[in-house]
C-alpha cells in the first residue's frame, strides 16, 4: 500500500468515517465489462451452447471449449477480453467445467422390469430349495504386459512404477480374457482367465470348472443350476452356440440348467458386476499387469469380509465363428418358459425327439 493511500486513510478515520465492506469510493474502479462493452454475455453464451456448437457460422466447431478458445473468438467478433474474464463470465451464466456422467441407457424394454421381478422371484425360488444360482458375465479384456493400469498404490515416493509409454498389444502374451462366476448365495467367486476368445464353449468351461472345482462341494445335493446372464456377448440369449454348449454342460454334469437373462442394455445390474467384479479391479489398481500369473494371483487375492474368489489360466485356444446349424439347434433339450422364452428357459441333459 502506497503512503499517500495510508495518509487519506488516517484523515477519513480523523474525520469519523465509518469502516464499509466497501473498498472503492463510489465510482471508482473499473467499470464492470458487462457495462463497457454491452452484449458481450449474450454473445459468450451463444458460444458454449450446445445447439450452437456444430453451426457452420461458428468457428468453434470439433474445438474445446476453453477460456483461451472463447476469449479469441469473443475478440474475433469485436470485444477486448481475456481468457481469465470470460471464466468469471461463464461462472455468472451458471456455468462449470463438468465431465460428461453416464446415465442414458437408451430405450427401456416394455418388460424390463416385469422381467427383473421374474429373474428375482426365480433364484428366491432356487435358493430357498438350496439349489445353486450364479451370476456369470466376462470382464473387460486386460492388456498382459508392462502396460499402464487405472489407479494409484503406494510407492517410495519419486519412485512410480514404470511402464511403456505406449498401449500396443504384446503379441507374444496379447489380452487376458477373465470370465465370472459369482455364487450368490454363499458370495464366493471364480474366474477363468482365457488367452484365446471370448466364445460360449469358453464361458460355459468356466462355469464347469467353477462347478467341479467349488460347486459340487457347496451344493453336493443340486440337482438344478440358476444362471444369470447379460442380453448379449459370449452368454447372450440369441446365440446358438450358447445353448448347445449348455446342453453339453448339462449332459456332464447331470443338472438341469435354467438360464435368466437380464432385459437388453441393463447389464450394469448383473450382480457379479458390483459384488466381485468391482472388488477385484480395486485390488489390481495402478498395478502392471504382466503376466497371467500376475493376473490369477491378484484375482485370487482379492478378499472383502465374506467374498472369496478363486482363479485358474484358461490355456485352451477357442475357435471363433462356429456355425450351429439348425438340425445342431434343434436337438438342445430346450424348454422356454412362458414368460419371455427367450430370456428365460431351461435345459436338460437328454436330447429332444425329432419329434419335439
Amino acid at each position: 500500500m502506497s503512503r499517500n493511500t495510508v495518509i487519506k486513510a488516517e484523515a477519513e478515520v480523523v474525520a469519523g468515517m465509518d469502516p464499509q465492506v466497501r473498498q472503492r469510493e463510489p465510482g471508482a474502479g473499473a467499470k464492470p465489462i458487462t457495462d463497457t462493452q454491452p452484449g458481450i454475455l449474450e454473445d459468450l453464451e451463444a458460444l458454449v451452447k450446445p445447439e450452437t456448437r456444430g453451426t457452420p457460422v461458428s468457428l468453434l466447431r470439433w474445438t474445446s471449449k476453453s477460456t483461451t478458445k472463447l476469449a479469441d473468438e469473443l475478440v474475433r467478433l469485436g470485444y477486448r477480453v481475456s481468457a481469465d474474464s470470460v471464466g468469471r463470465l461463464l461462472k455468472r451464466l451458471g456455468y462449470s467445467l463438468q465431465a460428461p456422467s453416464k446415465q442414458k441407457e437408451g430405450t427401456a424394454h416394455a418388460d424390463r422390469d416385469a422381467q427383473f421381478r421374474y429373474l428375482n422371484d426365480t433364484a428366491t425360488r432356487f435358493i430357498d430349495a438350496g439349489q445353486p444360482v450364479i451370476s456369470v458375465d466376462t470382464k473387460k479384456k486386460e492388456l498382459v504386459g508392462e502396460f499402464r493400469n487405472g489407479g494409484r498404490e503406494w510407492q517410495p515416493k519419486g519412485e512410480p512404477e514404470r511402464v511403456k509409454v505406449h498401449d500396443f498389444v504384446d503379441r507374444d502374451l496379447g489380452r487376458a480374457v477373465p470370465y465370472g462366476v459369482y455364487d450368490l448365495a454363499n458370495d464366493e467367486g471364480w474366474v477363468s482367465v482365457g488367452e484365446s476368445a471370448d466364445t460360449a464353449e469358453f464361458a460355459t468351461n468356466a462355469i464347469a470348472s467353477w462347478w467341479s472345482g467349488m460347486g459340487a462341494a457347496r451344493f453336493p445335493s443340486a440337482t438344478r443350476l440358476l444362471i444369470t446372464a447379460d442380453a448379449g456377448g459370449s452368454n447372450g440369449y440369441r446365440l446358438r452356440a450358447w445353448k448347445v454348449q449348455l446342453a453339453r454342460l448339462a449332459q456332464r454334469t447331470g443338472l438341469e440348467i435354467t438360464v435368466c437373462h437380464y432385459p437388453p442394455g441393463t447389464s450394469k445390474w448383473n450382480k457379479i458386476e458390483h459384488r466381485m467384479f468391482s472388488f477385484i479391479t480395486m485390488n489390481w489398481r495402478g498395478r502392471p499387469l504382466v503376466s497371467y500369473r500376475t493376473i490369477v494371483e491378484l484375482i485370487s487375492a482379492t478378499k472383502t469380509k465374506s467374498l472369496r474368489v478363486h482363479a485358474e489360466h484358461d490355456t485352451q485356444t477357442y475357435q471363433t465363428g462356429i456355425k450351429i446349424s439348425d438340425a445342431e439347434l434343434a436337438s438342445v433339450p430346450i424348454e422356454p418358459h412362458e414368460w419371455h422364452g427367450d430370456w428365460n428357459y431351461t435345459i436338460t441333459g437328454t436330447a429332444q425327439s425329432n419329434e419335439r
